[in-house]
């Protein structure tokens, strides 16, 4: 595969979405192929799956159909266009990939990391990012994002922002000790300025070409 997979991790209110949006205007400013993606989501299946997994009446009720649904989406997105855009030389950019899943379900819902691993795998045919931009936040301003976000459109929580401090606690934890294992993985912090942390992303991206 010639193209470049580039995944955004990072709790909720981290702010993945403007920083890849950022990432993207750029990377299409110097007239490189690039493809911007979501998990859960991406195809027409994954998109009907995210809703399913956003909702708080019709959502998954144990953690284990919760992971399912993560991974038929993410095998869906790889096999339709994350596999295909990578051997076409493209620059693949991710809003959450295989991480989430060790992070929210490994050590966020107490699932076996290395079972994780090895679903990971098998819904992506082995495919791992080159680079990992790891979005870091503690708790209290994870929280408090949260919570002006949705002040400001007017909103509601989803499933998984509904979760209990303690929940996203070990979440948090987990990034961090994901990031410490693989050399993939850069992190950045989250609370920097906009435009300072969009330098900082795109110059770390630039190394790979």
């Amino acid at each position: 595969m010639n193209g470049h997979l580039i995944t955004f991790e990072g709790p909720e209110g981290s702010g993945k979405s403007t920083q890849i949006s950022s990432l993207v205007h750029r990377l299409r400013e110097e007239k490189e192929p690039v493809i911007s993606l979501r998990e859960p989501g991406g195809t027409e299946l994954g998109e009907s799956i995210r809703d399913i997994l956003q909702s708080v009446d019709k959502g998954p009720s144990s953690m284990e159909s919760e992971l399912l649904l993560f991974l038929s989406s993410r095998a869906q997105l790889v096999a339709e266009i994350i596999s295909p855009a990578l051997n076409d030389g493209m620059w693949v950019i991710c809003d959450r990939f295989i991480d989430s899943s060790l992070a929210y379900q490994g050590y966020g819902r107490g699932m076996d990391l290395n079972w994780v691993r090895k679903l990971n795998a098998f819904a992506t045919m082995g495919i791992v990012p080159c680079l990992t931009i790891m979005l870091q936040l503690n708790v209290d301003e994870c929280f408090q994002r949260m919570k002006k976000r949705y002040e400001t459109i007017n909103g509601v929580h989803d499933r998984i922002e509904r979760e209990p401090r303690s929940f996203h606690e070990r979440v948090i934890n987990g990034y961090k000790e994901l990031s410490n294992e693989e050399a993939r993985f850069e992190v950045f912090d989250a609370t920097e300025s906009r435009d300072v942390l969009a330098d900082a992303i795109y110059k770390r991206v630039m190394q790979l070409k």
